[in-house]
C-alpha cells in the first residue's frame, strides 16, 4: 500500500475540531470536492457507519468507519470506488493536541492501484499529486469551520 498524509495545524482545542469530525454524515461541510452525501446507515455515528459521497463529477464511493477514537479521529475504509483507479483504499483523521488552545490534524490516505508496477508508479506520481491537493482543500475547509462562530455539539457514538 502507498501512504499520503497531509497535516495543519489549527487553533482549536481538540473537542471544537471533534465536534465538526464526528459530525460523519456531514462530510461535505468539509470536503470540497463533495457534492453530497447519502446516509447508509442510521443513529449514533461509530465503527460500522457508512456514507455514500458523491462528487462533482457524478461518481461516487462508500466509506465504512472502521476506527472510532472521539476526540482523537477516526479511520476508513472504502468501497464502491469503480470510477478511481485504486484496488484497496483507506482514510484517517487524527487529531493531535499540541498546546491549550493548538492542535495538528492528519488526514492520511493509504491506497494500493490498480495496474501492476505501472500502477504503484502512477500511485506515488499523479496520485499523490491529487492527493494532496484533496487533503490540503479538507484540512484548509476543517479549518475555516473551525474557525467560525457556529461549531454544531459532537455527534454521539456507539461502539
Amino acid at each position: 500500500m502507498i501512504h499520503h498524509e497531509r497535516s495543519l495545524e489549527i487553533d482549536a482545542n481538540p473537542e471544537r475540531i471533534w465536534a465538526i469530525l464526528s459530525r460523519f454524515i456531514q462530510i461535505d461541510e468539509i470536503a470540497p470536492q463533495i457534492a453530497q452525501v447519502e446516509a447508509l446507515t442510521y443513529g449514533a455515528t461509530g465503527i460500522g457507519s457508512r456514507r455514500r459521497c458523491y462528487f462533482e463529477n457524478g461518481t461516487s464511493l462508500v466509506e465504512e468507519v472502521t476506527k472510532w477514537d472521539p476526540n482523537r479521529g477516526y479511520t476508513v475504509r472504502l468501497s464502491e470506488m469503480s470510477a478511481m483507479p485504486l484496488i484497496e483504499a483507506h482514510a484517517a483523521i487524527a487529531i493531535e493536541p499540541l498546546a491549550q488552545t493548538r492542535t495538528r490534524v492528519t488526514w492520511s490516505m493509504d491506497y494500493t492501484v490498480k495496474y501492476g508496477p505501472l500502477g504503484w508508479l502512477m500511485g506515488q506520481s499523479l496520485m499523490k499529486m491529487m492527493m494532496s491537493r484533496v487533503l490540503d482543500g479538507n484540512l484548509k475547509a476543517l479549518a475555516d469551520k473551525v474557525s467560525s462562530d457556529i461549531i454544531p455539539e459532537a455527534q454521539p457514538a456507539y461502539y
